[in-house]
Formats: C-alpha cells, structure tokens, sequence
C-alpha cells in the first residue's frame, strides 16, 4: 500500500485549503472527501469571502477545486470508516486502505434534521435541505424555510425568486439570528412572510409533503419545505480516535493540534466560535504548515 506524508479527511474549505499549503511544502498528500467543496458549494450567496462582493457557494468552490486540481493533488471520492493510530495511520475506506504519517480531520458538517415521523420519507419529495439544489422545483408554489438564522433567510430570498410565496417559520420571538443586512432584505420582500414562536410538530401528505402542522394547532399548506436550522460537526471519526473534545467539537491549539500527536483538525468541526468559510480556509493553512513542521521534525 501506498504510503502519504499526510492524509487530508474531508474536502470542503478547510481540506482543500489545506491541500494547497501542504502541496507547495512539498508534501506527498491524499486528499478523501465524500461531498467535493462541501456543505459550502450548497450556499446561494457568499457575500463575505474577500475578493467577491457576491459569489455562490457552487462557483467559489469550483474556483478551490480547480486550483487544487492544477496543483495535481491525488483526491479521491469515499468515505473513511476508521483511523487506526499505529506507528504511523491506517485509514479505512469503504473502497480501500490508505497509509499517511501525519492526518488532517476536516470532515466539516451535516444538516441538522428536524426529527419528525415521515421526515425520512418525504425528503426529496416535499422536504429539502439545500435550496441552491431543490429551488428550482418550487416555481409558482409555496414553500416554507425553518429556521432564523443567515442560511434560513438567504434561503428564503433564494427561493422568493421562484416561489409565489415563502414562510419562514422560527422558534424566537419576533427576532432573527442573522446578519442585519439579511434580516433588511427579508423584510422588504413582498413574498416573504414570518412566523415566529413557532415550530413544525408534523408533515402530511400522501405520496409527498402537502402540508405541515405548526405549533400542533396551526395547518399550513405547502408545496415544499426547507431546513435550514444549523449543523452538527461530524465528530464519529475524532471519537473513535479518542481525540479530546470540547462540547460536540474537536479541542484544536492555535497550531490546529489535537491531543493526539499528528492529527491536526480545521474548519466546522473544531472549537473555533466563527464557522465561515474564510476561517476553514484560514485553519486549513495553519494546519497544513503545522503538519509540514512536524513530518519535517521526525
């Protein structure tokens, strides 16, 4: 088996970023990612990575992609099942078995689902979370977004452009947790209306989602649904490893160490209290340069 100076597990900002800086140190890598570009190439608008005043999630990572790609790094599409920590690693596959001296987690995150009965189900028949994928499908119908924060409401103005009418549907109370600027748009919006202190608490319909419950005594109908209520790190990998956590998140130094000699982390997954893409990217160097001092050291 091939052996890499360093595995990279995940391949959205972090990963990738990671891959770059760790290539121009002239490192043997392997990137292996499920999702290429990550939850990120799902954003309708990115309007804080500098150099754009505007740019979508899909575009800006093609962009990463592509200069990756022109680097020749080796990435591979699959999904990694366990690390095994012996004198170097042993990473495990679903298609394969890898060898690396050192590894970068960057696994990033998943949507948080809303844990109701048929949501299973109805998803991609009704209920959806990525609007840049699905929104397209929604022309001229009604379509709900839960959640409050900035992906709900720029999934909101999203699908504003193709649906007759859009419903926000929140927990709090009378307020958002967005940016201002997002919350001054929704609410010029003539198609987007709120509901706030509420909460889905059922999905109906036969064959698809045709209509929600709310609050368990309003009923909405509805063509589709979008969740957009936060994600959850995906930290399988990390606990399996013993990797020492803070919360639900990887414990990273400012050298993006764990506890664990040779494992780096970045991006989503780690303690760090900004997710955004400009800070993945900005651990994944940090990462990369602190893994290329180490194999350097031994």
């Amino acid at each position: 088996m091939k052996e890499y100076d360093l595995i990279i597990i995940g391949a959205g900002p972090a990963g990738l970023t990671s891959a770059i800086y760790a290539t121009r140190y002239k490192l043997n890598v392997l990137v292996i990612g499920k999702l290429l570009g990550g939850l990120a190439g799902e954003a309708h608008q990115i309007c804080n990575f500098p150099s754009y005043a505007k740019i979508s999630g899909i575009e800006l990572m093609n962009k990463i992609i592509n200069q990756v790609k022109e680097l020749n790094v080796e990435i591979t599409a699959e999904e990694v099942y366990e690390i095994k920590k012996r004198k170097n690693f042993e990473i495990i596959t679903n298609k394969s078995k890898y060898f690396s001296r050192a590894i970068i987690l960057a696994m990033g995150s998943e949507r948080k689902k809303l844990q109701l009965p048929r949501e299973k189900e109805f998803t991609g028949k009704g209920i959806s979370y990525c609007a840049t994928c699905d929104g397209r499908f929604y022309k001229d119908k009604t379509v709900g977004v839960v959640g409050g924060g900035n992906a709900a409401l720029t999934t909101a103005l999203f699908l504003a452009e193709y649906a007759k009418k859009v419903y926000i549907i929140y927990k709090q109370s009378g307020f958002f947790r967005a940016d201002p600027i997002w919350i001054s748009k929704v609410k010029k919006n003539k198609k987007i209306s709120c509901i706030f202190d509420s909460v889905v608490t059922s999905l109906n319909g036969k064959e698809k989602l045709e209509e929600i419950q709310i609050n368990r005594a309003k009923k909405l109908k509805i063509g589709g649904l979008f969740v957009e209520v936060g994600n959850v790190p995906n930290i399988e990998l990390a606990e399996k490893l013993h990797i020492k956590l803070e919360g639900a998140y990887i414990q990273a130094d400012k050298f993006q160490r764990t506890n664990i000699r040779g494992v780096f982390a970045a991006g989503d997954i780690t303690n760090n209290s900004l997710k955004q893409i400009v800070t993945a990217c900005s651990e994944g160097a940090i990462a990369a340069f602190s893994a290329y001092e180490e194999l350097i050291k031994k």
